[in-house]
Protein backbone atom coordinates (compact mmCIF):
# COMPACT_ATOMS: atom_id res chain seq x y z
CA UNK A 1 0.00 0.00 0.00
CA UNK A 2 1.15 3.54 -0.65
CA UNK A 3 2.04 5.86 2.20
CA UNK A 4 -1.13 5.84 4.33
CA UNK A 5 -0.57 9.45 5.34
CA UNK A 6 -0.58 10.69 1.77
CA UNK A 7 -3.76 12.25 0.36
CA UNK A 8 -4.03 13.18 -3.30
CA UNK A 9 -6.98 15.56 -2.89
CA UNK A 10 -9.23 16.46 0.01
CA UNK A 11 -12.91 15.49 0.16
CA UNK A 12 -14.09 18.17 2.56
CA UNK A 13 -13.94 21.53 0.81
CA UNK A 14 -13.82 23.57 4.02
CA UNK A 15 -10.68 21.90 5.36
CA UNK A 16 -7.11 21.57 4.16
CA UNK A 17 -5.44 18.19 3.60
CA UNK A 18 -3.05 18.90 6.48
CA UNK A 19 -5.93 19.60 8.85
CA UNK A 20 -7.73 16.48 7.71
CA UNK A 21 -4.81 14.34 8.74
CA UNK A 22 -3.77 16.10 11.90
CA UNK A 23 -6.73 17.81 13.56
CA UNK A 24 -8.88 16.27 16.30
CA UNK A 25 -12.43 15.17 15.55
CA UNK A 26 -15.36 14.45 17.86
CA UNK A 27 -18.78 12.81 17.46
CA UNK A 28 -21.24 10.64 19.36
CA UNK A 29 -20.44 6.97 18.75
CA UNK A 30 -23.91 5.87 19.87
CA UNK A 31 -27.24 6.53 18.13
CA UNK A 32 -29.24 9.66 18.93
CA UNK A 33 -32.05 9.38 21.44
CA UNK A 34 -32.51 8.46 25.09
CA UNK A 35 -30.50 5.55 26.43
CA UNK A 36 -28.69 4.29 29.49
CA UNK A 37 -25.23 5.21 28.17
CA UNK A 38 -23.92 7.41 25.38
CA UNK A 39 -20.35 7.48 24.05
CA UNK A 40 -18.64 10.60 22.75
CA UNK A 41 -15.50 9.73 20.82
CA UNK A 42 -12.47 11.92 20.07
CA UNK A 43 -9.61 11.06 17.72
CA UNK A 44 -6.50 13.03 16.84
CA UNK A 45 -3.40 14.59 18.37
CA UNK A 46 -5.36 16.56 21.02
CA UNK A 47 -7.94 13.89 21.81
CA UNK A 48 -6.48 12.97 25.21
CA UNK A 49 -5.81 16.57 26.23
CA UNK A 50 -9.33 17.71 25.35
CA UNK A 51 -10.88 14.75 27.19
CA UNK A 52 -8.84 15.53 30.33
CA UNK A 53 -9.93 19.18 30.12
CA UNK A 54 -13.59 18.14 30.25
CA UNK A 55 -13.28 15.12 32.55
CA UNK A 56 -11.95 15.15 36.13
CA UNK A 57 -11.35 12.00 38.21
CA UNK A 58 -13.40 11.41 41.33
CA UNK A 59 -10.94 9.08 43.06
CA UNK A 60 -7.66 10.60 44.36
CA UNK A 61 -5.74 7.62 42.98
CA UNK A 62 -6.76 8.66 39.48
CA UNK A 63 -5.39 12.18 39.69
CA UNK A 64 -2.56 11.10 37.43
CA UNK A 65 -3.29 10.27 33.79
CA UNK A 66 -5.77 7.35 33.59
CA UNK A 67 -4.33 4.04 32.48
CA UNK A 68 -4.76 3.24 28.80
CA UNK A 69 -7.66 0.93 27.91
CA UNK A 70 -9.09 1.09 31.43
CA UNK A 71 -12.38 2.79 32.35
CA UNK A 72 -12.05 5.43 35.07
CA UNK A 73 -14.94 7.19 36.80
CA UNK A 74 -14.95 10.97 36.89
CA UNK A 75 -17.02 14.09 36.46
CA UNK A 76 -17.63 16.11 33.33
CA UNK A 77 -17.33 19.86 33.90
CA UNK A 78 -17.64 22.99 31.80
CA UNK A 79 -14.04 24.28 31.53
CA UNK A 80 -15.25 27.89 31.41
CA UNK A 81 -17.31 27.82 34.62
CA UNK A 82 -16.30 24.62 36.39
CA UNK A 83 -19.99 23.69 36.59
CA UNK A 84 -20.60 19.91 36.71
CA UNK A 85 -22.48 18.36 33.77
CA UNK A 86 -22.51 14.63 34.41
CA UNK A 87 -20.63 11.74 35.94
CA UNK A 88 -18.86 9.81 33.20
CA UNK A 89 -16.31 7.12 32.51
CA UNK A 90 -13.17 7.93 30.52
CA UNK A 91 -11.14 5.42 28.55
CA UNK A 92 -8.08 6.41 26.53
CA UNK A 93 -6.24 4.59 23.74
CA UNK A 94 -2.76 5.60 22.67
CA UNK A 95 -1.68 5.63 19.02
CA UNK A 96 -0.92 3.73 16.89
CA UNK A 97 -2.82 0.69 18.16
CA UNK A 98 -6.27 2.25 18.10
CA UNK A 99 -9.39 2.31 15.97
CA UNK A 100 -8.07 5.18 13.83
CA UNK A 101 -4.33 4.78 14.33
CA UNK A 102 -4.39 8.07 16.28
CA UNK A 103 -4.84 8.88 19.96
CA UNK A 104 -8.47 8.12 20.85
CA UNK A 105 -10.50 9.04 23.93
CA UNK A 106 -14.06 7.97 24.72
CA UNK A 107 -16.32 9.62 27.28
CA UNK A 108 -19.13 7.34 28.44
CA UNK A 109 -21.84 9.53 29.91
CA UNK A 110 -25.53 9.10 30.63
CA UNK A 111 -27.57 8.73 27.47
CA UNK A 112 -29.58 11.92 27.41
CA UNK A 113 -29.62 13.88 24.12
CA UNK A 114 -28.95 17.19 25.87
CA UNK A 115 -25.93 15.79 27.73
CA UNK A 116 -24.45 14.40 24.52
CA UNK A 117 -24.94 17.67 22.65
CA UNK A 118 -23.38 19.58 25.54
CA UNK A 119 -20.31 17.35 25.71
CA UNK A 120 -19.76 17.55 21.94
CA UNK A 121 -20.16 21.34 22.05
CA UNK A 122 -17.63 21.65 24.90
CA UNK A 123 -15.17 19.47 22.97
CA UNK A 124 -15.48 21.66 19.89
CA UNK A 125 -15.00 24.75 22.07
CA UNK A 126 -11.68 23.21 23.13
CA UNK A 127 -10.54 22.85 19.51
CA UNK A 128 -12.04 19.60 18.25
CA UNK A 129 -13.97 19.47 14.96
CA UNK A 130 -17.26 17.64 14.47
CA UNK A 131 -16.53 14.49 12.49
CA UNK A 132 -17.92 13.97 9.01
CA UNK A 133 -19.86 10.75 8.23
CA UNK A 134 -17.46 7.82 8.24
CA UNK A 135 -14.45 9.95 9.14
CA UNK A 136 -13.26 7.75 12.01
CA UNK A 137 -13.21 4.71 9.73
CA UNK A 138 -11.70 6.75 6.91
CA UNK A 139 -8.81 7.71 9.19
CA UNK A 140 -8.39 4.07 10.10
CA UNK A 141 -7.95 3.31 6.40
CA UNK A 142 -5.60 6.24 5.76
CA UNK A 143 -3.46 5.20 8.73
CA UNK A 144 -3.18 1.62 7.53
CA UNK A 145 -5.44 0.06 10.15
CA UNK A 146 -7.68 -1.61 7.56
CA UNK A 147 -8.22 -1.82 3.80
CA UNK A 148 -11.26 -0.60 1.89
CA UNK A 149 -13.00 -3.98 1.89
CA UNK A 150 -12.74 -4.13 5.68
CA UNK A 151 -14.08 -0.57 5.95
CA UNK A 152 -17.07 -1.56 3.82
CA UNK A 153 -17.53 -4.66 5.96
CA UNK A 154 -17.92 -2.44 9.04
CA UNK A 155 -20.79 -0.63 7.32
CA UNK A 156 -22.28 -3.98 6.33
CA UNK A 157 -22.08 -5.24 9.91
CA UNK A 158 -24.01 -2.22 11.11
CA UNK A 159 -26.63 -2.64 8.37
CA UNK A 160 -26.93 -6.46 8.55
CA UNK A 161 -30.56 -7.62 8.48
CA UNK A 162 -30.01 -11.33 9.02
CA UNK A 163 -27.55 -14.05 9.98
CA UNK A 164 -26.40 -14.56 6.38
CA UNK A 165 -25.60 -10.86 5.93
CA UNK A 166 -23.82 -10.87 9.29
CA UNK A 167 -21.72 -13.89 8.33
CA UNK A 168 -20.80 -12.33 5.00
CA UNK A 169 -19.78 -9.05 6.62
CA UNK A 170 -17.67 -10.83 9.24
CA UNK A 171 -15.93 -12.89 6.56
CA UNK A 172 -15.12 -9.76 4.59
CA UNK A 173 -13.95 -7.99 7.74
CA UNK A 174 -11.61 -10.90 8.47
CA UNK A 175 -9.99 -10.44 5.06
CA UNK A 176 -11.58 -13.13 2.88
CA UNK A 177 -12.31 -10.79 -0.03
CA UNK A 178 -9.08 -8.83 0.32
CA UNK A 179 -7.05 -12.06 0.31
CA UNK A 180 -8.77 -13.31 -2.81
CA UNK A 181 -8.41 -10.01 -4.67
CA UNK A 182 -4.78 -9.59 -3.62
CA UNK A 183 -3.99 -13.07 -4.90
CA UNK A 184 -5.60 -12.27 -8.26
CA UNK A 185 -3.75 -8.97 -8.44
CA UNK A 186 -0.40 -10.63 -7.71
CA UNK A 187 -1.03 -13.02 -10.60
CA UNK A 188 -1.75 -10.07 -12.90
CA UNK A 189 1.42 -8.33 -11.73
CA UNK A 190 3.43 -11.50 -12.41
CA UNK A 191 2.19 -11.54 -16.00
CA UNK A 192 3.05 -7.87 -16.35
CA UNK A 193 6.53 -8.55 -14.96
CA UNK A 194 7.18 -11.14 -17.67
CA UNK A 195 6.10 -8.63 -20.31
CA UNK A 196 8.29 -5.90 -18.82
CA UNK A 197 11.30 -8.23 -18.85
CA UNK A 198 10.59 -8.99 -22.49
CA UNK A 199 10.47 -5.25 -23.22
CA UNK A 200 13.62 -4.31 -21.28
CA UNK A 201 15.79 -7.33 -22.11
CA UNK A 202 14.64 -8.23 -25.61
CA UNK A 203 18.25 -8.85 -26.72
CA UNK A 204 19.13 -11.09 -23.77
CA UNK A 205 19.00 -14.86 -23.90
CA UNK A 206 16.42 -15.29 -21.13
CA UNK A 207 14.00 -18.15 -20.53
CA UNK A 208 10.71 -16.25 -20.73
CA UNK A 209 7.21 -17.66 -21.11
CA UNK A 210 6.09 -18.06 -24.68
CA UNK A 211 3.23 -15.97 -26.08
CA UNK A 212 1.02 -19.06 -25.96
CA UNK A 213 1.84 -19.56 -22.27
CA UNK A 214 1.10 -15.90 -21.51
CA UNK A 215 -2.19 -16.13 -23.39
CA UNK A 216 -3.16 -19.22 -21.40
CA UNK A 217 -2.23 -17.53 -18.11
CA UNK A 218 -4.32 -14.48 -18.98
CA UNK A 219 -7.29 -16.65 -19.99
CA UNK A 220 -7.15 -18.67 -16.77
CA UNK A 221 -6.88 -15.53 -14.68
CA UNK A 222 -9.81 -13.93 -16.48
CA UNK A 223 -11.88 -17.04 -15.82
CA UNK A 224 -11.13 -16.79 -12.07
CA UNK A 225 -12.11 -13.12 -12.03
CA UNK A 226 -15.28 -13.92 -13.97
CA UNK A 227 -16.34 -16.35 -11.21
CA UNK A 228 -15.97 -13.63 -8.59
CA UNK A 229 -17.69 -11.06 -10.81
CA UNK A 230 -20.62 -13.41 -11.43
CA UNK A 231 -21.15 -13.83 -7.67
CA UNK A 232 -22.57 -10.30 -7.38
CA UNK A 233 -26.23 -11.32 -7.73
CA UNK A 234 -25.84 -13.90 -4.97
CA UNK A 235 -23.86 -11.56 -2.73
CA UNK A 236 -26.36 -8.75 -3.13
CA UNK A 237 -29.15 -11.02 -1.95
CA UNK A 238 -27.13 -12.06 1.10
CA UNK A 239 -26.37 -8.43 2.02
CA UNK A 240 -29.57 -6.62 1.01
CA UNK A 241 -32.13 -9.40 0.84
CA UNK A 242 -34.07 -10.96 -2.01
CA UNK A 243 -36.80 -8.78 -3.49
CA UNK A 244 -40.26 -10.32 -3.68
CA UNK A 245 -43.21 -8.68 -5.43
CA UNK A 246 -46.69 -9.63 -4.21
CA UNK A 247 -48.98 -9.58 -7.26
CA UNK A 248 -52.56 -10.52 -7.93
CA UNK A 249 -55.89 -9.13 -9.02
CA UNK A 250 -57.71 -6.61 -6.80
CA UNK A 251 -59.08 -7.98 -3.54
CA UNK A 252 -57.15 -11.24 -3.80
CA UNK A 253 -55.63 -10.52 -0.38
CA UNK A 254 -52.17 -9.21 -1.32
CA UNK A 255 -52.04 -6.63 1.47
CA UNK A 256 -53.27 -9.22 3.96
CA UNK A 257 -50.43 -11.52 2.89
CA UNK A 258 -47.94 -8.69 3.42
CA UNK A 259 -49.30 -7.98 6.89
CA UNK A 260 -49.32 -11.69 7.72
CA UNK A 261 -45.65 -12.16 6.81
CA UNK A 262 -44.60 -8.98 8.61
CA UNK A 263 -46.70 -9.72 11.67
CA UNK A 264 -47.98 -6.13 11.61
CA UNK A 265 -50.67 -4.05 9.92
CA UNK A 266 -48.32 -2.42 7.43
CA UNK A 267 -50.81 -2.14 4.56
CA UNK A 268 -54.44 -0.96 4.61
CA UNK A 269 -56.88 -3.80 4.03
CA UNK A 270 -60.44 -3.09 2.85
CA UNK A 271 -63.04 -4.96 0.77
CA UNK A 272 -62.92 -2.11 -1.77
CA UNK A 273 -61.01 -3.14 -4.94
CA UNK A 274 -58.07 -0.91 -5.82
CA UNK A 275 -57.28 0.26 -2.27
CA UNK A 276 -53.55 -0.22 -2.84
CA UNK A 277 -52.45 2.41 -5.36
CA UNK A 278 -48.68 2.48 -4.78
CA UNK A 279 -45.93 -0.01 -3.98
CA UNK A 280 -45.55 -0.62 -0.23
CA UNK A 281 -42.18 -2.04 0.85
CA UNK A 282 -40.95 -3.68 4.05
CA UNK A 283 -38.62 -6.54 5.00
CA UNK A 284 -38.89 -9.73 7.00
CA UNK A 285 -36.31 -12.29 8.19
CA UNK A 286 -36.68 -15.86 6.92
CA UNK A 287 -34.19 -17.92 8.88
CA UNK A 288 -30.80 -16.33 8.09
CA UNK A 289 -32.11 -14.50 5.05
CA UNK A 290 -33.72 -11.06 4.70
CA UNK A 291 -36.64 -10.83 2.27
CA UNK A 292 -37.80 -7.45 0.97
CA UNK A 293 -41.55 -7.62 0.34
CA UNK A 294 -43.31 -5.24 -2.05
CA UNK A 295 -47.09 -5.09 -1.97
CA UNK A 296 -48.46 -3.83 -5.28
CA UNK A 297 -51.66 -2.57 -6.84
CA UNK A 298 -54.07 -5.17 -8.18
CA UNK A 299 -53.47 -6.19 -11.78
CA UNK A 300 -56.50 -5.54 -13.96
CA UNK A 301 -57.72 -3.35 -16.82
CA UNK A 302 -58.70 0.02 -15.40
CA UNK A 303 -59.80 3.39 -16.77
CA UNK A 304 -58.92 5.22 -13.53
CA UNK A 305 -55.72 7.17 -14.35
CA UNK A 306 -54.45 7.02 -10.76
CA UNK A 307 -55.05 3.29 -10.48
CA UNK A 308 -53.38 2.75 -13.86
CA UNK A 309 -50.25 4.47 -12.54
CA UNK A 310 -50.29 2.04 -9.60
CA UNK A 311 -50.72 -0.91 -11.94
CA UNK A 312 -47.77 0.25 -14.06
CA UNK A 313 -45.64 0.45 -10.90
CA UNK A 314 -46.83 -3.01 -9.91
CA UNK A 315 -45.68 -4.43 -13.23
CA UNK A 316 -42.29 -2.72 -12.87
CA UNK A 317 -41.91 -4.05 -9.33
CA UNK A 318 -42.69 -7.56 -10.59
CA UNK A 319 -40.15 -7.22 -13.41
CA UNK A 320 -37.43 -6.08 -10.99
CA UNK A 321 -38.16 -8.69 -8.31
CA UNK A 322 -36.08 -11.78 -7.62
CA UNK A 323 -39.23 -13.67 -6.57
CA UNK A 324 -42.93 -13.42 -7.33
CA UNK A 325 -45.62 -14.12 -4.74
CA UNK A 326 -48.76 -14.53 -6.86
CA UNK A 327 -51.99 -14.34 -4.87
CA UNK A 328 -55.20 -15.95 -6.16
CA UNK A 329 -58.60 -15.70 -4.49
CA UNK A 330 -59.80 -19.26 -3.84
CA UNK A 331 -63.30 -18.00 -3.07
CA UNK A 332 -63.90 -16.55 -6.55
CA UNK A 333 -63.96 -18.32 -9.93
CA UNK A 334 -61.02 -17.95 -12.29
CA UNK A 335 -61.34 -14.87 -14.52
CA UNK A 336 -59.43 -12.74 -17.04
CA UNK A 337 -57.61 -10.84 -14.29
CA UNK A 338 -56.27 -14.13 -12.90
CA UNK A 339 -55.12 -15.04 -16.41
CA UNK A 340 -53.20 -11.75 -16.55
CA UNK A 341 -51.45 -12.63 -13.30
CA UNK A 342 -50.46 -16.05 -14.66
CA UNK A 343 -49.02 -14.38 -17.75
CA UNK A 344 -46.72 -12.37 -15.46
CA UNK A 345 -45.34 -15.59 -13.94
CA UNK A 346 -43.69 -16.91 -17.10
CA UNK A 347 -40.11 -18.08 -16.41
CA UNK A 348 -40.13 -16.55 -12.92
CA UNK A 349 -39.21 -18.01 -9.54
CA UNK A 350 -41.71 -17.71 -6.77
CA UNK A 351 -44.78 -19.19 -5.17
CA UNK A 352 -48.50 -19.14 -5.98
CA UNK A 353 -50.92 -18.62 -3.11
CA UNK A 354 -54.51 -19.83 -3.00
CA UNK A 355 -55.78 -17.36 -0.44
CA UNK A 356 -59.06 -17.26 1.52
CA UNK A 357 -59.33 -20.97 2.03
CA UNK A 358 -61.44 -20.18 5.09
CA UNK A 359 -64.26 -19.38 2.63
CA UNK A 360 -66.24 -21.77 0.39
CA UNK A 361 -63.90 -22.77 -2.48
CA UNK A 362 -64.44 -21.71 -6.07
CA UNK A 363 -60.85 -22.11 -7.34
CA UNK A 364 -58.53 -25.06 -6.68
CA UNK A 365 -54.85 -25.85 -7.08
CA UNK A 366 -55.78 -28.16 -9.95
CA UNK A 367 -57.51 -25.25 -11.69
CA UNK A 368 -54.28 -23.24 -11.49
CA UNK A 369 -52.19 -26.16 -12.73
CA UNK A 370 -54.58 -26.69 -15.67
CA UNK A 371 -54.11 -23.04 -16.62
CA UNK A 372 -50.32 -23.24 -16.64
CA UNK A 373 -49.13 -22.35 -13.13
CA UNK A 374 -45.93 -24.33 -12.49
CA UNK A 375 -44.82 -22.55 -9.30
CA UNK A 376 -45.25 -24.26 -5.93
CA UNK A 377 -48.81 -23.69 -4.71
CA UNK A 378 -49.56 -22.91 -1.06
CA UNK A 379 -53.11 -22.81 0.24
CA UNK A 380 -53.68 -20.41 3.11
CA UNK A 381 -55.97 -17.94 4.77
CA UNK A 382 -54.18 -14.64 5.31
CA UNK A 383 -57.12 -13.51 7.43
CA UNK A 384 -56.69 -16.16 10.13
CA UNK A 385 -53.03 -17.05 9.49
CA UNK A 386 -53.72 -20.63 8.46
CA UNK A 387 -50.89 -21.87 6.18
CA UNK A 388 -48.37 -19.15 6.97
CA UNK A 389 -45.80 -21.67 8.21
CA UNK A 390 -45.83 -23.49 4.87
CA UNK A 391 -45.55 -20.16 3.03
CA UNK A 392 -42.57 -19.01 5.09
CA UNK A 393 -40.82 -22.36 4.58
CA UNK A 394 -41.31 -22.17 0.81
CA UNK A 395 -40.03 -18.61 0.66
CA UNK A 396 -37.00 -19.47 2.80
CA UNK A 397 -36.12 -22.31 0.42
CA UNK A 398 -36.40 -19.98 -2.57
CA UNK A 399 -34.23 -17.26 -1.02
CA UNK A 400 -31.65 -19.83 0.09
CA UNK A 401 -31.43 -21.14 -3.48
CA UNK A 402 -30.93 -17.60 -4.82
CA UNK A 403 -28.26 -16.86 -2.22
CA UNK A 404 -26.30 -20.03 -2.81
CA UNK A 405 -27.61 -22.36 -0.16
CA UNK A 406 -26.04 -21.97 3.25
CA UNK A 407 -25.21 -18.27 3.39
CA UNK A 408 -21.59 -18.99 4.26
CA UNK A 409 -19.04 -16.54 2.98
CA UNK A 410 -15.96 -18.62 3.68
CA UNK A 411 -13.05 -18.46 1.28
CA UNK A 412 -12.75 -22.19 0.61
CA UNK A 413 -11.09 -21.94 -2.77
CA UNK A 414 -13.30 -18.99 -3.52
CA UNK A 415 -16.32 -21.18 -4.19
CA UNK A 416 -18.64 -19.55 -1.69
CA UNK A 417 -17.11 -16.06 -1.53
CA UNK A 418 -19.41 -13.47 -3.08
CA UNK A 419 -19.12 -9.77 -3.74
CA UNK A 420 -22.10 -7.61 -2.83
CA UNK A 421 -21.23 -4.04 -3.78
CA UNK A 422 -21.52 -2.31 -7.14
CA UNK A 423 -18.05 -0.85 -6.64
CA UNK A 424 -16.50 -4.31 -6.50
CA UNK A 425 -18.57 -5.51 -9.46
CA UNK A 426 -17.54 -2.54 -11.59
CA UNK A 427 -13.85 -2.89 -10.68
CA UNK A 428 -13.90 -6.59 -11.56
CA UNK A 429 -15.67 -5.81 -14.83
CA UNK A 430 -12.93 -3.29 -15.67
CA UNK A 431 -10.24 -5.85 -14.84
CA UNK A 432 -11.98 -8.43 -17.04
CA UNK A 433 -12.25 -6.02 -19.96
CA UNK A 434 -8.55 -5.14 -19.67
CA UNK A 435 -7.47 -8.78 -19.48
CA UNK A 436 -9.60 -9.73 -22.47
CA UNK A 437 -8.02 -6.89 -24.43
CA UNK A 438 -4.59 -8.15 -23.35
CA UNK A 439 -5.50 -11.69 -24.43
CA UNK A 440 -6.55 -10.43 -27.86
CA UNK A 441 -3.30 -8.49 -28.11
CA UNK A 442 -1.19 -11.56 -27.30
CA UNK A 443 -3.07 -13.70 -29.82
CA UNK A 444 -2.63 -11.00 -32.47
CA UNK A 445 1.14 -10.89 -31.76
CA UNK A 446 0.97 -7.28 -30.61
CA UNK A 447 4.19 -5.79 -29.15
CA UNK A 448 4.63 -6.51 -25.43
CA UNK A 449 4.42 -2.77 -24.69
CA UNK A 450 0.81 -2.72 -25.91
CA UNK A 451 -0.20 -5.84 -24.00
CA UNK A 452 1.51 -4.57 -20.84
CA UNK A 453 -0.70 -1.45 -20.82
CA UNK A 454 -3.86 -3.56 -20.67
CA UNK A 455 -2.40 -5.88 -18.03
CA UNK A 456 -1.42 -2.85 -15.91
CA UNK A 457 -4.97 -1.51 -16.19
CA UNK A 458 -6.29 -4.85 -14.90
CA UNK A 459 -3.94 -4.69 -11.91
CA UNK A 460 -5.04 -1.14 -11.11
CA UNK A 461 -8.73 -2.12 -11.29
CA UNK A 462 -8.18 -4.95 -8.83
CA UNK A 463 -6.10 -2.72 -6.57
CA UNK A 464 -8.94 -0.21 -6.36
CA UNK A 465 -11.07 -2.81 -4.57
CA UNK A 466 -8.80 -3.01 -1.52
CA UNK A 467 -7.30 0.48 -1.81
CA UNK A 468 -3.88 -0.67 -2.99
CA UNK A 469 -4.58 1.80 -5.79
CA UNK A 470 -6.55 4.69 -4.32
CA UNK A 471 -8.33 7.71 -5.73
CA UNK A 472 -10.28 10.28 -3.79
CA UNK A 473 -13.45 9.49 -5.75
CA UNK A 474 -13.26 5.87 -4.59
CA UNK A 475 -12.75 6.91 -0.96
CA UNK A 476 -15.69 9.29 -1.13
CA UNK A 477 -17.91 6.54 -2.54
CA UNK A 478 -16.91 4.12 0.22
CA UNK A 479 -17.39 6.44 3.19
CA UNK A 480 -20.23 8.78 2.22
CA UNK A 481 -22.98 6.44 3.48
CA UNK A 482 -21.41 5.85 6.91
CA UNK A 483 -23.13 7.27 9.95
CA UNK A 484 -21.69 10.15 11.97
CA UNK A 485 -19.32 8.82 14.63
CA UNK A 486 -18.23 5.71 12.71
Amino acid sequence: MSNPYQIHSFPYATLSPLMYLHDTIVAPATPPGVGAVAIVRLSGPRALAIARTLWHPLAPAALTAPAARRLTLGELRDPATGAPIDQAMLVVFAAPHTLTGEDVAELQCHGGPYIVRRVVALATAQGARRAEPGEFTRRAYLNGRLDLTAAEAIADLIAARGDAALAGALAQLSGALATRVDRLRMQVIAIRAHLEVEIDFADEDLALPSRAEIANSIAALAADIEVLHASFARGRIVREGARAAIVGKPNAGKSSVLNLLLGADRAIVTPIPGTTRDVIEDSVALGPWPLVLRDTAGLRDSTDPVERLGIDRARRAAAEADLIIAVFDASRPFDADDAGVIAALADRRGVALLNKRDLPPALSAKDLRDRGVILPIVELSALVGDGVGDLRARLEQLVAALAGGDGAAQESGGASLAISRERHRDALAAALAALRAAHRGVQAAMPPEIVAVDVAAAADALGAITGAVETEDVLDAVFRDFCIGK
